[in-house]
Parts: C-alpha cells; structure tokens; sequence
C-alpha cells in the first residue's frame, strides 16, 4: 500500500472516531446514521484499491470534516451552559442545606402548638383558681409567650390593624381581671363547664402585634389570647373567612420547597441542554445525511458541494 493511500485511510479513521465520539455524546439518531454511512464510504476504498482514494480525502473534506467542526462548537457551547446550570444547582443546594440546618418546620410546630394549648389550658385553670380565691400567685406556665416569639414570623398569619383591634375590642366590665390578666367573664364560664379542654387553632399577627385563637374541643367556638397583655376574649372566627389557614409550611420551609423544585427542574433542563440541537442544525444533518445516502453520492464527488459551503457558514452564525 502506497504511503498516500495509507495517510489518506489513517486520517479517515481518525475522522470516524471522532465522529462516532459525536454520535454517542449527542445521542441523535441522525448523526449516528451519518457516522454508519460515512463508515460504509470509508470501508469501500479501504477494500477496493482500485478506487481512487483522493476522493475518500474529498468526501471528509466536503462533508466529514465540517460536519465534525460544527457538532463539536455545538457540543462546546451545550457544555459552557450545562456547567453554568451546574454552578447554579450547586449554589442552591448549598443554599438550602445551609437552611435546613435552623429550618422550623411543619412537624415541629404541630409538635409545639400541642404543648402550647397544654400551657394555655394550665394557665386557664390555674387563673380560675387563682381569681377565685383572690390570690396574688402567677398564674401562667412557664415560656408561655415564647411560642409565639418562635413561630409567630413563619406560622402565624397576617391581619389588619383595623381587624386585630376589633379582634381585641370588650368591655372591661364583662371580665374577670388582676394584675397578670384579663379574661371574659363568659369565657371563664365556658372554660370551666368544658373542664378546659381546647386546642390550638391558628395563630394571627398584625406587624409585631400578635394572637393566638383556641378551639373548645367538644364544639365549634373559639376564643383568643394576647400574649402582650395576657388577654382573653371569644373569637368570632367568621371574621377570619378570608385568611389562607391551608398551609402550615414555615416561610423558610416554603423557600427550602421552591428550591428544591428549582434544582430539580435545572437538573432535568441539563439533559436536555447536553444534547440540545438547533433545528436549523438538525435541518441541515438531514439534508447531509440523504446526500451521503445516495448510491450515485460517489460518481457526482468532484467541486466542493453547496451543502458542504452550508456547514461551513453554519460555523460563523449567531445559530449556535
């Protein structure tokens, strides 16, 4: 084998490699049906010396070698913007693992709104017989107002001014009162026939100004407390018809949940833009690939080919 037949081979296996390399990395049906033909082509003067093998050198110079310039600027481009995408999933993760270290989350504050009507209904009991006796002890349990210090940012929801003053507005004289807290009369009366039994119902805020609304366990009523003043009152709950009470998530929580959509989206997006191609491109490997399919492609193989000028344009476009 003479030494130009035998460089002109070599380079043409080096071609196929890289375009196999393409193929895999694309994973487009097309280009691997360009790559088998192509192989084909190169197969045909390898194994029929009698062709003359300048025109194998022909045929990557018009198609192969274009063609491979072109998918590798793409691949190039598709692998800035996928690590680019990598970067920002990384950041967000690191992000939302730095939250979830002093996240309050729903399980939490399930947890704690439970010890806290304990508290509540404690104190209540003990307030019963602290008034009833006309005694100067203090009645609430301990850390009663930490609570709603700890959960009132993320949990509670937001009111008016104008609704939390109307919330709070009574007659002074319809209460029973001390030095530690204020409490309806009535409300006292219901607290005492129902043995004190209620749970936390939701918590409410109007800037700093916040209440928390219990629920009798036994029938649908509710009553508030002001932990700012230890106050007491009945709660009409139909007045509360237009707050969102659906979702428990912390504020946090629900940034952490947003997060982690987001990385999973950008994590699905990275598969696509792997292996992204612009029609335009997918166009044209269509039109190259029925070229090179041609059974007469070889006999008509001469001047530089229109198709092969379009790959090479396609390597200096804004496409890409």
């Amino acid at each position: 084998m003479d030494e130009n037949r035998l460089n002109i081979l070599n380079s043409s296996n080096r071609m196929l490699s890289k375009l196999q390399l393409l193929s895999v990395f694309f994973e487009d049906e097309l280009i691997y049906k360009i790559y088998l033909r192509t192989q084909v082509i190169h197969k045909l003067f390898e194994t029929n010396p009698e062709i003359d093998i300048n025109k194998l050198e022909l045929f990557h110079v018009q198609f192969t070698t274009s063609l491979v310039d072109l998918l590798r600027k793409i691949k190039k481009n598709n692998e800035n913007n996928v690590s680019l995408v990598l970067d920002e999933i990384q950041l967000t993760r690191e992000m939302v693992d730095k939250m979830d270290d002093n996240v309050l989350t729903e399980q939490d504050f399930k947890i704690d709104r439970q010890r806290q009507a304990l508290k509540v209904n404690l104190s209540l009991r003990k307030l019963y017989q602290v008034l009833s006796d006309n005694s100067a002890d203090y009645p609430f349990s301990k850390n009663i107002n930490a609570f709603s210090l700890r959960y009132g940012s993320d949990f509670f929801y937001n009111i008016t001014p104008d609704l939390y003053n109307e919330l709070v507005q009574h007659n002074y004289n319809d209460t029973y009162h001390n030095n530690y807290a204020t409490i309806q009369r009535k409300l006292m009366g219901v607290l005492l026939k129902r043995e004190f039994r209620t749970e936390f119902y939701c918590g409410l805020k109007a800037g700093n100004l916040i209440l928390e609304v219990y629920k009798f366990m036994d029938e649908d009523r509710h009553f508030l407390f002001s932990p700012a003043n230890n106050l007491f009152l009945f709660c009409d709950v139909t007045k509360l018809s237009g707050i969102e009470q659906n979702n428990n998530l912390s504020k946090r929580e629900k940034l952490m949940h947003e997060l982690q959509d987001k990385i999973d989206k950008l994590q699905s997006d990275v598969v696509t833009m792997k292996a992204y191609m612009p029609p335009e491109i997918k166009s044209l490997l269509a039109e190259n690939y029925k070229k090179i399919a041609d059974i007469n492609f070889l006999q008509s193989l001469s001047d530089v080919d229109v198709q092969a000028n379009i790959l090479k344009a396609m390597l200096n476009t804004d496409i890409i």
